[in-house]
């Protein structure tokens, strides 16, 4: 008896159907659509901001600074007064050069009312020639002494002038290197103090040579092509301008070429001699093929990316990255509509089966409570 149930149940168990072996699971994956939209190509390089103007403020005259009419830091104007050196011995030239013209143009006058003199007394034959030609040669000579002493006064008002310091441009003064008192010399290479030009203002960077054509190209026949100055870490706009000009010659070392910005900086966002980082909007595509800069392989020089066919499965493509701006690129190879994975791409291969993961929903609003 317990050898037939026994067999009973191993013929149960032998006569059991086997569970068909499972395929290969499919790989969770992240995935976006292809889209259609617009994009801005821009160049990146390294800047420096660089004033239109930068004046370093020197006496024309020596002697000893009478007055400091400006404060270190103090936004000046065109001809506004910094500076006065003592004007006195100046003003004492000044005066002497007055008198010498005085004396001298009296002379004249006195040798031309000779020269008439003798130009009557030559006609009615009652002196020489020689003395009437001499007489003309002093009044030239006069002429010329006048001429001297007009240059002269000239140049003792120019000194006059130049005891009174003004500031060439409109700008930022900068430290102060001299103090009431002090004696200065004509011409110096110290300086009185530097003023600055900040509004506006300028940046210069450098675009490569392999991008010159298509710069060169936008600046003719198009809108003055936008700059971005952002700071050190990328992060933070600081201001907007517009390229002024490009170099005129490839530096050969380096492959690039310098290019000018200019900026309004009418709120001080850019400081003289800061470094900044550039970006030069060069041109924006319309209506081209927008993809997550995710969905983008690289393998030696060639991009690629994973297209989800309808059943579920991926191929590999390549692509042409003609544009990447933030985490967006513009590229050609793909369609609009096209599943591109995003990301689980450590198993994929050919025909590889996905299973696309779900994004998370957003939770529930939260009501104010008030």
């Amino acid at each position: 008896m317990l050898l037939l149930i026994g067999g009973w149940l191993l013929w149960g168990v032998l006569s059991k159907p086997k569970a068909a072996p499972k395929g290969p699971q499919p790989i969770p994956i992240g995935a976006e659509t292809v889209k259609v939209g617009d994009i801005d190509v821009y160049l990146d390089a390294l800047g420096t901001v660089t004033p239109v103007y930068t004046d370093t403020i020197v006496s024309r005259v020596a002697g000893m600074v009478t007055e400091v009419r400006f404060k270190e830091g103090q936004i000046v104007k065109k001809n506004d007064l910094l500076a006065v050196v003592d004007p006195r011995p100046y003003d004492a030239a000044l005066l002497q050069a007055q008198g010498q013209l005085a004396r001298d143009q009296a002379a004249l006058n006195n040798a031309r009312i000779d020269l008439v003199r003798y130009q009557n007394s030559y006609k009615q034959h009652a002196i020489p020639e020689q003395e009437l030609a001499t007489q003309q040669a002093l009044v030239d000579e006069d002429e010329g002494t006048v001429k001297l002493d007009q240059g002269n006064l000239a140049s003792a008002q120019v000194n006059v002038d130049y005891t009174r310091i003004s500031s060439p441009i409109d700008g930022r003064v900068g430290l102060r290197n001299i103090d009431p008192g002090n004696v200065v010399t004509a011409n110096g290479t110290t300086g009185l103090c530097v003023v600055t030009q900040l509004s506006p203002i300028t940046v210069i960077f450098v675009i490569a040579e392999d991008a010159i054509g298509e710069v060169l190209a936008q600046m003719k026949d198009g809108p003055p092509l936008q700059v971005i100055a952002l700071d050190r870490a990328k992060e933070h706009a600081l201001a907007t301008g517009t390229l002024l000009t490009v170099d005129n010659q490839v530096n050969t070392t380096t492959g690039t070429v310098r290019a000018r910005a200019s900026f309004a900086n009418t709120h001080n966002e850019l400081f003289p001699s800061q470094f900044v980082n550039a970006r030069l909007l060069v041109k924006t595509l319309k209506q081209v093929n927008v993809v997550p800069q995710a969905a983008i392989q690289h393998n030696n020089e060639i991009s690629y990316v994973y297209v989800i066919g309808a059943d579920d499965t991926v191929q590999q493509r390549n692509v042409k990255v003609l544009a990447t701006e933030g985490e967006t690129s513009a590229v050609t190879g793909v369609a609009p509509g096209d599943r591109l994975v995003t990301d689980g791409f450590d198993k994929l291969q050919n025909g590889s089966k996905v299973a696309i993961r779900q994004k998370a929903a957003a939770g529930p609003a939260v009501k104010d409570p008030g």
